[in-house]
């Protein structure tokens, strides 16, 4: 049971690699960096400052809710959310003037950060929703229902 338990942790632990350690700390140790980033998108440093803040949390929170396994399917939803919504906003592949698949292109090397995002969101959803339809029904029913991943009654 201990071995399986490690294994269910190593996949959350990959699963939320980038967020947890990476992207948090990175957001924390070049908080202006990440803030002149966000005001590109949005004119208002103020909101941009509060969207930094709010996907810090939601980083931090939810990833550690995806780790522990209290909350987890609602956390892995709202990553899920987070990395659609990330891609739209900061990987618009489409708007550079370089974009082709051919060759040097900056627009291709976003555009290939554009699809990770979506099937880490893709992997956030799976672990939301489970694995057929009854358990979509399940998540619909008690979203704030819990996975119990390290339980031994499974």
């Amino acid at each position: 049971m201990l071995f399986n338990s490690l294994i269910i942790f190593a996949e959350r632990l990959l699963l939320i690699a980038l967020f947890l350690p990476f992207s948090a700390l990175d957001k924390i140790l070049n908080f202006e960096a990440a803030l002149q980033q966000a005001a590109a998108v949005f004119a208002s440093r103020t909101f941009a400052a509060l969207l930094i803040l709010s996907g810090l949390f939601i980083e931090i929170s939810m990833s550690l809710a995806i780790l522990t396994g209290f909350f987890d399917r609602i956390a892995a939803f709202s990553l899920a959310f987070y990395c659609i919504v990330t891609a739209l906003l900061w990987k618009q592949f489409w708007k550079k003037p370089d974009f082709r698949l051919k060759g040097v292109s900056e627009g291709r090397y976003i555009f290939w950060d554009f699809l990770k995002n979506f099937a880490l969101a893709g992997g956030f959803l799976v672990l939301a929703f489970g694995p057929n339809l009854d358990s979509v029904d399940d998540f619909i029913a008690h979203p704030l229902s819990s996975s119990h991943p390290y339980s031994l009654d499974r």
